[in-house]
Formats: structure tokens, C-alpha cells, sequence
């Protein structure tokens, strides 16, 4: 019988991790997580390329990030009940982690219920409710790192510490005589909590993310990253305004606080005031205190708890931070693409005095992504806004490993007798990490596997392509037509208004109607045509 992997989802993407391992009728997935970025993106969380969810003998989830988990509660209301593989800490996690995802999804259905636009129309449904994600959290089976464990029948499994978030891990497995590594995401050499990436060495496959695949960052140390946050923060308060940052809730945030609760101390911030507003994030940080004493870099103490920090639950307390200047304002999601961060960016993205901290990557179509490119304006919940706040960035926060890194990493898993593999990334991170790894000879070949191709695996041999991918997913990646439909719509009335005569304001529109009126006229008149042969 043939191994056979299937990607489906993180093809020339960073989100959507999902990996599929058949050996005859046995069928185990690693990670099964959510789309996220643009809309056209997204809808494919609707539309999965995994056939018969509840045929599937068990799945092993590297770490707790929506986009490797995002999906299982979908995959639990699709008739899967068998175990999810982790460690103990990300088992904890999903608990608050998924949760929160299954609020939002009938939250976000209930919205766009409600739109005007949408009458007459048939409901929008959730794409998993909160009960369902609390289902899919009694599913998890915990396991240690380093411990070998059956997950299937013919499949031998073990985790490894990938130094990316707490409890996140690289999946070792072996079956029918073949022999290979998932990367989960890697995490860099200088991070706080978690210490540093490792694995087993002498592979025939290698399954690696490629995030920051084509991006050195600036080498600095923890004291260093601290002292480019202390000068954004003085920056930003010095001119009268807020700080705010978007923060992913699942340990980007915790290390934030480590470094602000350490600034504050020693005086270099003077008395700046954090409300940390995203509920989700408080929950995750008291999982992280429930580990402080096995984390790095805090001294097996409780960092999370100072007197400048404010944690935000209520919706009423969240709103009157409208009101406030002068602070710094830390809310989810890390992308701007959902949750509190999108109501403070409204509030705050049109002030001159306001600063917006990018600490995070940014996915190709996401609103963060927008603003961090140089966007004079944007749409935020259907409403116009200005771009006029200061924009900054600091990129030594990330969680993933650098191309030096990357390739090190991979480097020191080698010998890799069959294939290197590479998911996870855009595709000019992951066109640049591969080209690198050839040069390097890293291993015998370097494949770029798209979503929905299916390889076939054997011990020694390069991967086989037995399935093509299905082109129309690719359409789905990186900027879609109702990003651009934002760009244009949201700078429109400006443009417009810089017309000065009213008359050529007018014949501007009309002409704008005739080129829309002459695409459907054409889309007409083609299916006239096709009909009529």
C-alpha cells in the first residue's frame, strides 16, 4: 500500500494548515486550521478539499494558532470522533482558543444577517457554533514531547519542540518504512517563553513552513527589542496620542506584557497605561501564568500582573476607551481582520496625534496588510476612514523563524533523502527558501506543493505528484477583487471631491457607470452566445 500526502490548505498561503497522510483506508491529518486574510480566502473554509471528515482515523495538532486549529470544530460537527493529538499546554488553549472562534462565527453571521443588502436573501449560517468547539476540545488526547505514541493504526508518532508559541510542536512520523518531519511553525533562536527549535536528524520527507522565507530580520537581542518598543512608546504618548497596537491574543500579547511590565519597572516608559481589551487574550494569559514557572526569560514570576496594566472584558468598559488619549491599546486579531482592534482603528486610524504598532505578520489582503502598505485610506466595517495616525512596525516580535533560520533548521534535520517540501508561506517566500535550499543541496529535491495536489510517498525517493491541484483555488490567494473594490471605494468621495468642477464630478461618475454597464452588457451578450450553440 502507497503513503500518500495531501495538502489542503497553506499552498502559497500562510494560513489554512492542513495536512493529510492516507496509507490504504487509514487517514490521519496534522493541523486543521482556518483561512483567514481576504474574503475570497476565506470562503474556501466553506469549501474543503477533505473528502469523508468522519473517516478519518485521528488527527495530531501541532500548536493552538486558529489558523492550525480553526477548522476542527468543523471537522468534529462532520461526524469526526476520533482523538486530536497535543501537547498539554495547547490542550488548554484550544479551550479559550476555539471557543472564542465559535462566538465569532455566530457573531459574524448574525452581522451580516442583519445588513440591509441582505434582504431577501437566505441566512448566512455559522461555519461552527461555540458548542461545537467546546466538543472538538474533548477530543484532545495530551501527550508529552519526545514520547512515541500510535495516533492510527500503521502510523508511529512523536513531538518535538518547535520554540514558535507555548506548547507548540513539530510532528515526527513514521509508517510503512517511511520516515518524515511536519514543521508545525518554527519559532526563532532569541524568543521569549520558549526556548530553541529541535528535531530528529535523517528524514526521507520534510514538510516545512516558509513563512519568513524570503526575510533576514536584523539580529537583536530581548534588551534590544525592548529598547525599539521603549522608543515607539515614548514616541507615540509624546505626542498627546494613543498607541495602538494590533496583537495577536495567543502570545504575541504575553510577550508584549513581559516587555512593557520590564520597561515600566526600570523607568524607561515613565507611567504609561496598557489596556490589554480582548477577552480572548486575558484568558490565554492566565494559561500562560498557570506555566510561568516553566517559561523562559521571566524568572518563575508573574510577569502578566502590574499596576499600568488594565485588562478590558466588558463591551461598555471597551467602548469607553473611545475617550481616552494617551495610552497604549493592545486588542486582537493580529491582522485587523476581526475583533475589538477594527472598532480602536476606526476610532484612532483618522487622528494625526495616534501611533499603530505592527507587531506581527500581515497576510496578503488582510486590513493590516492594507494599512501597513501605505493605504491613505480604508474600510472598516463599511465606513470610510482616513489614514492620517503615524504607522511603525517592529518585526523582531515575530514568532516564525527567518530565512537564515528556516534554513539552518531544515539544515539540521538533514539528511533528507527524499523530498523538501514547502508550505506555509506566500509564494515569494516560499519561490526564494526553495531556490536557497537547492543552492545549499539540502535535499535530494525541493517540492512546492499546491492545495488539493496528492503525492505519493516513498522511503528514500522523491515525492510523486498523483493529483493536480484545482486551479481555481489558486484564484482565491493573496488580494481579491473585493480588496481591491475597498481600495477603490474607500479613496472615491476624496477623489472625487478633488474635482473641482461640479459638472466634471458628475460626467466622472457617469463615465465610471458606463464602463461597469459595458462589462455586464458583455457577460450578457457571451452567455447569449453560449446558449444560443
Amino acid at each position: 500500500m502507497a503513503l500518500n500526502f495531501t495538502l489542503h490548505g497553506a499552498g502559497r498561503t500562510v494560513t489554512g494548515s492542513t495536512l493529510e497522510f492516507a496509507h490504504g483506508a487509514t487517514r490521519i491529518l496534522v493541523d486543521h486550521g482556518m483561512f483567514q486574510g481576504s474574503r475570497s480566502l476565506e470562503e474556501l473554509n466553506r469549501a474543503s478539499t477533505l473528502d469523508d471528515p468522519g473517516a478519518i482515523a485521528a488527527v495530531i495538532l501541532t500548536h493552538a494558532h486558529i489558523d492550525h486549529c480553526g477548522l476542527l470544530p468543523r471537522l468534529v460537527a462532520d461526524g469526526y470522533t476520533g482523538p486530536i493529538w497535543c501537547t498539554r499546554e495547547t490542550a488548554d488553549l484550544i479551550e479559550y482558543m476555539l471557543a472564542d472562534s465559535g462566538r465569532i462565527q455566530e457573531s459574524e453571521a448574525l452581522r451580516q444577517n442583519r445588513r440591509r443588502d441582505r434582504r431577501h436573501k437566505e441566512d448566512v449560517e455559522p461555519l461552527y457554533t461555540e458548542a461545537d468547539a467546546l466538543a472538538a476540545c474533548k477530543q484532545a488526547r495530551v501527550i508529552g514531547l519526545h514520547e512515541w505514541f500510535e495516533p492510527a493504526p500503521g502510523f508511529r508518532a512523536r513531538l518535538w519542540n518547535a520554540g514558535h508559541i507555548l506548547g507548540a510542536a513539530s510532528v515526527e512520523l513514521e509508517c510503512d518504512g517511511v520516515h518524515w518531519l511536519c514543521s508545525g511553525d518554527i519559532g526563532p533562536d532569541n524568543k521569549a517563553f520558549e526556548p530553541t527549535p529541535e528535531g530528529p536528524q535523517g528524514l526521507d520527507y520534510v514538510i516545512c513552513e516558509s513563512t519568513y522565507g524570503n526575510r533576514e530580520r536584523t539580529r537583536v537581542t530581548i534588551e534590544e527589542r525592548r529598547a525599539l518598543l521603549a522608543g515607539v512608546i515614548n514616541e507615540a504618548l509624546g505626542r498627546g496620542g494613543n498607541l495602538i497596537i494590533p496583537a495577536f491574543a495567543l502570545e504575541r500579547t504575553q510577550e508584549l506584557l513581559l516587555d512593557i511590565a520590564t520597561l515600566s519597572r526600570e523607568g524607561h516608559i515613565g507611567n504609561a497605561m496598557v489596556f490589554v481589551d480582548s477577552p480572548l487574550a486575558n484568558r490565554t494569559t492566565q494559561v500562560f501564568a498557570r506555566y510561568q514557572n516553566e517559561l523562559e526569560d521571566t524568572g518563575g514570576k508573574d510577569v502578566f500582573h502590574h499596576p499600568s496594566i488594565h485588562y478590558v472584558s466588558e463591551v461598555m468598559e471597551s467602548m469607553r476607551l473611545n475617550t481616552v488619549s494617551g495610552a497604549i491599546i493592545m486588542a486582537a486579531s493580529g491582522m485587523c481582520e476581526a475583533g475589538r482592534i477594527r472598532h480602536h482603528l476606526f476610532h484612532n486610524l483618522h487622528r494625526r496625534e495616534s501611533t499603530v504598532l505592527f507587531v506581527g505578520f500581515q497576510a496578503q489582503g488582510s486590513l493590516g496588510r492594507v494599512i501597513l502598505d501605505g493605504a491613505q485610506h480604508v474600510r472598516i466595517s463599511g465606513r470610510d476612514v482616513e489614514v492620517r495616525a503615524t504607522i511603525r512596525q517592529i518585526d523582531s516580535y515575530s514568532a516564525h523563524a527567518d530565512q537564515r533560520e528556516l534554513l539552518a533548521w531544515i539544515a539540521a534535520r538533514g539528511p533528507i533523502a527524499g523530498s523538501l517540501m514547502l508550505d506555509h508561506g506566500e509564494s515569494d517566500a516560499i519561490d526564494t527558501l526553495a531556490g536557497l535550499a537547492r543552492d545549499q543541496h539540502l535535499a535530494a529535491s525541493v517540492v512546492i506543493p499546491e492545495i488539493g495536489e496528492t503525492f505519493e510517498l516513498n522511503a528514500g525517493q522523491p515525492a510523486h505528484r498523483i493529483r493536480a491541484a484545482d486551479p481555481a483555488l489558486a484564484h482565491a490567494i493573496g488580494r481579491d477583487w473585493q480588496n481591491e473594490y475597498a481600495d477603490l471605494a474607500s479613496g472615491l468621495k476624496h477623489r472625487l471631491e478633488a474635482i473641482k468642477d461640479a459638472e466634471r464630478r458628475k460626467q466622472a461618475i457617469a463615465e465610471m457607470r458606463k464602463v461597469l454597464d459595458s462589462y455586464t452588457a458583455f457577460r450578457e451578450a457571451k452567455k447569449d452566445r453560449s446558449g444560443a450553440s
